[in-house]
């Protein structure tokens, strides 16, 4: 065995290695470590990897998810007011569904980082929207492609700094076909050109924007990228690909090609049940933020994806891959709509951290299978890797729940808890969860500690945190942060106050004590106007979210 030393010193030198490789486009994995990975199988016999991966997708607007869920739970804008999602279903009912999937920081390029990285944010180090991804980062699709793969990406991308929309970025990252990837925006046309694909709406002054009139079932975005999909499936079925389909909606704007927007114009949408909470002795991260004007566009923006998402399948059906490909949907983030006086992403709650995640690999995975084990986007990469029987790169910090997939039960010695943390800020300070099948665990510098307990309370009102029943769940699963924090650099931990929490709740006695300045009471939320109405959400030339 290596002492410590050397083996510090093969590692510096093989990640040396790797990075002049994934800048210089130099040798491959096989000719640095000297041979390729004997898991894989030669020629056909490897699985291709298809992935379809939405932007701000509250899991709810799936029919497979609402199945997991009591009525209360699963109709949260209405009795009446679902939209069906058949071709997301069915790969759902023919593969896994997890149904305690988190984004490992709930906002765009944080948890972007993560999926494809297999590495917490602050390592990666993408820890808000707009930050690039770290050069020495390897992704699954450079895994795939150092193993003879066919690699491609189209849509949305978010990890290359500020460009927008900026298409191809020159640093591919394993993702070799990338000709259809743009970094940032949520454009709702798009159009090929001699020079390349545009954005197709433009302001009077030529500029690009998020304009929908005139978008056809060929330029809305989702068709679009949903084609050049096919497109790759075709010209790479006689060999084993790997491509990840990144669709910008359902994100904002609400905008939508016909016949989707007026679609679900006709249902009656009511305020989710959390939306007039009280405010008395919130969290800062639980305060309303938005408000709620029906679901209608959203709506017809989901129910867009799936129709395509049945194109996708159907054209592996027609080459004959259905079987021998790994077909996944997913998400970086959910959206609150109005769940909690709250829209959009960014906060520990469910509608906003916890995402899709279904898996399809017939020849592996039983049909109808449910995890309940929980997963982050950071265990995304050694997961399927795993499942496709391909050694990683060794960077990974998740872990891989291949085995929850093929057998339904969790490998030995398997912890179910995940972590979750808010974007990074300016002083290094920010809120970090342990989550569970059942409790969410909150710490925050600027609040006192939150613990949910999803099975007693699944609207996430109630803080059981100084609950004596809880006490013992607090102290393990704040053991589980220390320990995460200390093993993944993370500093959230390090906070005074967040650190001073900690040291209570893994050792402390008697009755915990805040060290939060009082606020003054809040009046509670203004009652919410019901039924559809035009949200907030509107279009911006050039798009002015910063997303």
């Amino acid at each position: 065995m290596l002492s410590h030393t050397k083996s510090n010193l093969v590692a510096r030198l093989l990640s040396c290695c790797l990075l002049l490789t994934a800048v210089l486009g130099g040798p491959s994995l096989t000719s640095v470590l000297g041979s390729e990975n004997p898991r894989v199988a030669p020629g056909a016999n490897r699985p291709n990897l298809l992935i379809i991966h939405t932007d701000e997708h509250n899991f709810r607007t799936l029919g497979c998810y609402r199945a997991t869920l009591p009525p209360e739970q699963a109709l949260m804008w209405g009795k009446d007011a679902v939209v069906t999602t058949p071709n997301i279903d069915w790969l759902a009912d023919h593969g896994a569904l997890c149904t305690s999937f988190y984004a490992t920081t709930p906002v765009c390029s944080p948890s972007r980082a993560a999926f494809v990285s297999g590495r917490y944010p602050q390592n990666t180090p993408v820890t808000n929207n707009n930050i690039a991804l770290g050069d020495d980062v390897v992704t699954f699709a450079e895994i795939l492609r150092r193993r003879g793969y066919a690699t491609g990406y189209a849509g949305k991308w978010h990890l290359d700094g500020g460009g927008k929309p900026q298409w191809a970025p020159q640093r591919k990252f394993g993702f070799q076909d990338n000709r259809y990837m743009f970094n940032r925006g949520h454009w709702k046309q798009l159009e090929d050109t001699p020079d390349g694909p545009r954005v197709k709406a433009r302001s009077p002054a030529g500029q690009p924007n998020y304009g929908v009139a005139g978008a056809d079932e060929k330029s809305f975005t989702t068709d679009f990228l949903a084609d050049k999909t096919v497109q790759f499936i075709a010209a790479h079925k006689d060999q084993p690909f790997c491509f990840m389909l990144s669709i910008p909606d359902p994100h904002g704007p609400d905008t939508v090609r016909p016949p989707y927007g007026t679609m679900f114009q006709n249902q009656t949408y009511q305020t989710p049940r959390t939306f007039d909470k009280s405010l008395g002795n919130l969290p800062s991260w639980g305060r309303p933020s938005g408000g709620f004007a029906g679901m209608a566009s959203y709506y017809g923006m989901v129910k867009c994806i799936d129709d395509n998402v049945g194109k996708i399948i159907g054209a592996l059906r027609s080459h004959g891959l259905i079987q021998n490909t790994v077909v996944v949907f997913t998400a970086d983030h959910g959206d609150l709509r109005g769940e909690h006086h709250r829209q959009n992403k960014g906060v520990p709650y469910e509608g906003s951290a916890k995402i899709p995640l279904v898996v399809y690999y017939p020849k592996r995975i039983k049909a109808g299978t449910l995890i309940h084990e929980t997963l982050g986007c950071v265990d995304f990469l050694p997961t399927i890797l795993g499942l496709m029987g391909v050694e990683t790169a060794g960077q990974e910090e998740g872990r891989d729940g291949s085995a929850l997939l093929v057998t339904g039960k969790p490998p030995a010695g398997w912890k179910d808890v995940t972590f979750i943390r808010s974007t990074g800020r300016p002083d290094g300070a920010g809120w970090l969860a342990a989550v569970t099948d059942r409790w969410k665990l909150i710490y925050s510098p600027v609040d006192d500690p939150w613990l949910f307990d999803l099975e007693k309370d699944p609207d996430e009102l109630t803080n059981f945190f100084r609950d004596p029943a809880c006490r013992e769940t607090v102290r393990e699963l704040s053991r589980e942060i220390l320990a995460y924090a200390k093993k993944h650099r993370d500093g959230y931990a390090r906070n005074a106050k967040v650190k001073a929490d900690l040291q209570w709740a893994v050792g402390g006695t008697g009755d915990y004590v805040s060290t939060v300045p009082v606020r003054r009471p809040v009046e509670s939320a203004p009652a919410g106007k019901r039924g559809q109405g035009k949200r907030n959400r509107t279009a911006q030339p050039g798009g002015s979210d910063g997303r």
